[in-house]
């Protein structure tokens, strides 16, 4: 039988985004409370101040530039408090807003603008060169092109809140909250091209509910304070940046991008008393000397999620910090949250995702059927956050969502007899050794357990002599140890005591200098399987097992 919440059902408002946020009538912080607190700007925005910059941004694109229903406005900048205004600004027109990785090339901003067809482009200074020329491929007009953030005044591009209509005779567009797409949000190609995700003004504010519900009472605006370092183009930074402090109060600083020393300084000066971090982070707070020069007992919860972190990393920040590291699980497709875990027992067991958050139901698959507790499958989950479906591809969403709703999610994980939920891995990164099937996740979090190891992706990698995939760690070493032959073969000798003979690094071990990650965390592994590919041009060579 499916596994189902432990909390009490929600009920979803049939409200869009906009009129959840701003005509509700039971906020509990007042309209002057600062919201968001633009770090690297030096800005401070109230709940009006967001209101009164969307409404004006909203009303200006349904004057000027005649905007339609479904339009979709790609937001491409580092972190900026300037996104609230322009997200809520396109909602309130009836807008979708495209959130895409500050980061990209003129490739593959060409490729995400042509599949999301969008009709406008708000961006930063610092990505103007790359938006110019991939908007001139596309044919995105230039004077489509908007501006957040700080501007030069001699700038040919127009700041986004130059694009205002005061007037009160422009009605925001009627939505249909179950219908109607609020944010159309790329996955991050771990596995693959990104596909658009279609995320419903419903399935977000179900979320939102659902992640209230099972964190009640964790937050306090008025004595909370939240730091944001994750990037806005993900839906996880969306969701805890933009949107928690809009229904929960919680001010929040905003980084533009991560730095550990700005991090850390922050939290210090401005008292922060919660952080959402990302794997990465939680293992530079575990094990860089940086974090001894600063004062970080004001923070009292961090909540990683995008990824697993390592127990052995959660326990290390607890004992330096004495801080709880809770973890959640989610996705692009959920809203993106799907479990939790609450303060309380972040550490019962130390290392899971948490439980279902309130209306989700979750199923472990393997080989076409639903398993028992503690045995591990593929994790199929269904609720009112679930996404529409993949843009424009009806095969991805069909092989995605059956005809009852279940999502699969590609996740592989187990629970346990307490509904804890355990992800272990991705189904199309799992290495398939001699018809054993490897989890690369179990090997890096073992690896990093050592203590020459700062940092280790696990992949694949295919051998024509014996016709198998077979493991291999990329390492970062750790300061005051060598990657050298010697440091190799007790690497090889420690992980090799700790797991199956079939999960041996029989690939082999490379010393590198940094490990390819998305900004929000997530492993690139297949940056890594395309490097071995190019440089692997004989038999991998075969350590002394």
């Amino acid at each position: 039988m499916p596994i189902e919440s432990s909390f009490l059902p929600i009920t979803v408002p049939p409200v869009d985004l906009w009129t959840f946020f701003f005509e509700k009538t039971d906020r509990e912080y007042p309209v002057d409370h600062v919201l968001y607190v633009d770090i690297a700007a030096q800005k401070r925005l109230t709940f009006r101040d967001i209101r009164t910059a969307a409404e004006q941004f909203g009303r200006g694109l349904l004057q000027h530039w005649r905007w339609h229903g479904g339009d979709v406005l790609a937001l491409m900048t580092p972190n900026s408090a300037d996104v609230a205004a322009v997200i809520f600004g396109t909602l309130f027109a009836g807008g979708v807003v495209c959130p895409l990785n500050n980061l990209y090339t003129v490739g593959e901003l060409v490729s995400q603008l042509e599949s999301s067809k969008a009709k406008a482009l708000a961006t930063n200074v610092a990505c103007l060169e790359v938006a110019c020329k991939a908007a001139s491929i596309v044919g995105l007009p230039l004077d489509r092109i908007l501006l957040v953030g700080d501007v030069d005044s001699k700038s040919k591009f127009q700041h986004f809140s130059s694009l205002q209509n005061t007037s009160a005779s422009t009605k925001k567009v009627v939505i249909n909250p179950k219908e109607d797409l609020a944010f159309l949000v790329y996955s991050s190609g771990t596995t693959g091209l990104p596909k658009g995700v279609m995320l419903t003004h419903e399935n977000m504010v179900a979320n939102i509910l659902q992640n209230h519900a099972a964190e009640a009472g964790l937050l306090d605006w008025k004595k909370d304070r939240s730091l944001g370092v994750l990037p806005m183009y993900h839906i996880y930074g969306i969701a805890v940046l933009i949107l928690a402090p809009l229904h929960r109060g919680v001010t929040t600083y905003i980084m533009q991008r991560f730095d550990l020393g700005t991090f850390c300084s922050a939290i210090e000066q401005e008292r922060i008393t919660i952080a959402y971090i990302v794997p990465p982070i939680a293992l530079a707070l575990a094990k860089s000397p940086l974090i001894d020069q600063y004062n970080l007992r004001s923070l009292r919860m961090l909540h990683s999620s995008a990824a697993p972190t390592a127990k052995d990393v959660i326990g290390a920040v607890h004992r330096r910090l004495g801080v709880p590291v809770k973890q959640g699980y989610g996705l692009s497709e959920a809203s993106p949250g799907v479990a939790s875990q609450s303060l309380e027992d972040w550490n019962k067991p130390i290392g899971c995702s948490g439980r279902l958050i309130a209306s989700m139901s979750l199923k472990i698959m393997h080989n076409g059927k639903e398993v028992s507790h503690r045995e591990e499958g593929e994790i199929w989950i269904k609720g009112p956050n679930i996404f529409k479906g993949y843009y424009n591809n009806p095969r991805a969403t069909a092989e995605s969502i059956d005809a009852e709703g279940w999502y699969r999610t590609g996740d592989v994980g187990y629970v346990d007899e307490q509904n804890n939920i355990y992800i272990t891995d991705r189904v199309k990164e799992l290495i398939k050794y001699n018809g054993f099937q490897v989890a690369p996740a179990q090997l890096e979090g073992l690896l990093l357990a050592h203590p020459a190891v700062v940092d280790v992706a696990v992949i694949g990698v295919h051998s024509d002599q014996r016709g198998t995939e077979l493991p291999r760690a990329y390492i970062v070493v750790a300061d005051g140890y060598k990657g050298d032959g010697p440091l190799e073969q007790d690497l090889y000798k420690w992980l090799h005591e700790r797991v199956a003979p079939y999960k041996r690094l029989r690939g082999g071990i490379r010393f590198v200098d940094t490990i390819p990650k998305s900004n929000a965390g997530k492993l690139l592994r297949r940056v890594l399987v395309e490097k071995a590919k190019q440089v692997d041009t004989q038999e991998v060579a075969k350590p002394r097992l």
